[in-house]
């Protein structure tokens, strides 16, 4: 299995942790410390070594911090966990809401008159730090750099992975690592910056056609990457594991070891490019004046896909598409109460494990019956795992780490007898999710532009959910993938060939959750008749065939249109996926997508 179930925090365990590291700030004079969930990489996903926020408070979710204070310990999450930070940590710890509450405002509740709050500058971006500084401007409240307070009470601290890089084919890729060098190369010398500062991992792993390992269920490998305006790359990952790499590397690129990074950002002359909002303090405090905000050069076009990342995308897709009907099929002819979460998440795993070209799961699966499926990330452990019972919903979001692609779907699918309120409630995230897979839109529009076309049938009942509409998606790299967002706050432009998920959702704590997730990638949108010849539209096509549950659907509740894409959508499903699928998910599938 790809995925465990072992309880990996306890809530239990924060309390003297604490209170260990309260000892800590008391020998350093410090009022408080700040604790990310970030490594020196500034990546989404972290190594068991860098876990530091979930071994201090208990909390897992995939994004917060802690300010541990000495009389108190604020946890900060976004929208998707404040159900799951109530299980996770003790009492010690208080949820604060973020980023509805910032860390400044609540640091100048909680020190009024002022006091010196320590981070780690390797694990916060200098783009987060400045806008704090700025925020605590007057109140006497001080961000101090220092070494990292956790890391010296973990007795017990795991080891820098080291796993081995390998080569991503150039059939998968689309482009070579030379290529992608010599373009951004040019790109810089155009703007008069001599060098490009890169740490974030899947950035690394997209220009040099690599992939790792480093990373739970994210092929990516820890390193810092100098893309030089002459076309030079000194790539900073330690030698074990570029073992063999030496050709496809070439000449162009040189590998030092990651301890040498520093030396090198300090011998850099001229302007040098930096994402503010990636790269580490300590690394803009040693740039110093010859920073430049200028964004992570990897980031716009690794998010552009190339026809041949898309061809592999939709393809993986579809595979990956057989083996989630194979599962529902088989969950559709089993009797309510006699199974558990956990095994509906191994039979998806083994369904996936049929394909020789499925290398990891994308995520650990989320499977949330019940009142689980309200935890919008929850994560099924041998403690937690609970029948599929009767009337429940359940929430099934997973996916698939391939060669040719990374994919993402998620599922509601009814346990049973479902209520009427339960039904409506899926209907509003359908239509939801269709408005926004027929959508069309203007050139120059961003995610927080039209992220709302999805939300609408919910607010119109006075409803919402607390989650992005969608986020992007690499291929073959992180499920995560910026900077394309569904997102109020996503001010980057939509451009062909950036993959993104869609998936409204619905969560009533206690009771259910609902979410519907396809993948679907931006295209130009064909002329229409009688419309703005000078006016370029953008339009999506999806990428993910799996049926949706029918049974959950109050068909009144949906327009002529709506019923008209569902059914339309229903029988792409059947043409692309039937022939991949056994007897008995044919038969079963040639049910599911039976025309309403």
């Amino acid at each position: 299995m790809f995925q465990s179930f072992e309880v990996t925090a306890r809530p239990e365990q924060g309390p003297p942790r604490l209170a260990a590291l309260r000892d800590e700030l008391a020998r350093e004079g410090l009022q408080g410390f700040l604790i990310p969930r970030a490594d020196a990489h500034q990546g989404e996903y972290v190594a068991p070594r860098d876990e530091r926020l979930a071994w201090l408070t208990g909390f897992t979710g995939s994004a917060g911090f802690c300010a541990a204070l000495t009389d108190i310990a604020g946890v900060f999450i976004d929208g998707r966990y404040r159900t799951q930070v109530k299980a996770q940590v003790a009492e010690d710890y208080t949820p604060v809401p973020w980023p509805d509450v910032s860390l400044s405002t609540w640091l100048k509740e909680q020190l009024p008159n002022g006091g010196k709050v320590g981070f780690d500058p390797w694990l916060h971006a200098a783009g987060q730090i400045t806008a704090a500084q700025k925020d605590l401007e007057g109140s006497g409240i001080e961000l101090v750099r220092c070494d990292n307070l956790v890391d010296r009470i973990w007795a017990d601290q795991p080891d820098p992975p080291m796993n081995p890089v390998r080569v991503h084919p150039i059939e998968f890729a689309g482009e070579s690592a030379e290529s992608k060098i010599h373009h951004l190369a040019d790109e810089l010398k155009t703007a008069d910056r001599t060098a490009a500062v890169i740490t974030l991992p899947d950035s690394i792993m997209w220009l040099l056609n690599i992939r790792g390992s480093d990373i739970a269920y994210n092929p990516v490998a820890h390193g810092f990457a100098i893309l030089h305006a002459d076309g030079r790359v000194d790539l900073f990952m330690a030698a074990a594991k570029l073992t063999g790499l030496e050709d496809h590397l070439g000449d162009k690129v040189t590998q030092h070891e990651p301890d040498t990074f520093l030396t090198a950002v300090e011998a850099l002359e001229g302007k040098v490019q930096v994402d503010p909002n990636t790269v580490p303090q300590f690394v803009a405090d040693t740039l110093g004046d010859r920073l430049v905000d200028g964004g992570d050069p990897c980031a716009l076009p690794k998010a552009r896909k190339n026809p041949a990342e898309i061809a592999g995308t939709a393809e993986a897709h579809l595979r990956d598409a057989a083996a989630v009907v194979e599962l529902l099929c088989w969950l559709d002819g089993q009797t309510p109460g006699s199974l558990t979460e956990t095994q509906v998440v191994t039979r998806l795993e083994e369904s996936r494990r049929r394909d020789n070209a499925l290398q990891d799961i994308s995520f650990d699966t989320i499977a949330g019956t019940g009142p689980n499926g309200a935890i919008m990330h929850y994560r099924v452990t041998e403690e937690t795992d609970s029948t599929l019972e009767n009337g429940h919903l359940l929430v099934l979001d997973s996916g698939g780490q391939y060669l040719d692609g990374t994919t993402d779907i998620t599922r509601t699918i009814a346990v049973g007898d479902v209520g009427d309120e339960e039904k409506a409630c899926f209907t509003r995230v359908l239509k939801g999710m269709i408005a926004m897979s027929m959508l069309r839109w203007p050139v120059g529009l961003a995610g927080r532009d039209i992220e709302c076309v999805a939300r609408l049938p919910l607010w119109l009942a006075g409803q919402d959910f607390n989650h992005g509409v969608g986020h992007g998606v690499g291929t073959y790299l992180s499920v995560h993938e910026g900077p394309q967002r569904l997102s109020r706050v996503s001010h980057v432009p939509l451009e062909p060939g950036m993959i993104l998920s869609n998936e409204p959702g619905y969560y009533r704590e206690g009771a259910f959750g609902i979410r519907l997730e396809n993948l679907v990638v931006v295209e130009d949108a064909p002329a229409l008749p009688g419309g703005d010849d000078e006016r370029a539209m953008l339009n999506w096509r999806t990428l993910t065939f799996v049926p949706i549950d029918r049974r959950l659907i109050l068909v009144d509740m949906l327009t002529r249109e709506e019923r008209a894409w569902l059914n339309a959508y229903h029988g792409e499903v059947v043409e692309k996926v039937r022939p991949r699928l056994g007897d008995a998910a044919q038969l079963w599938l040639d049910a599911a997508t039976a025309p309403v």
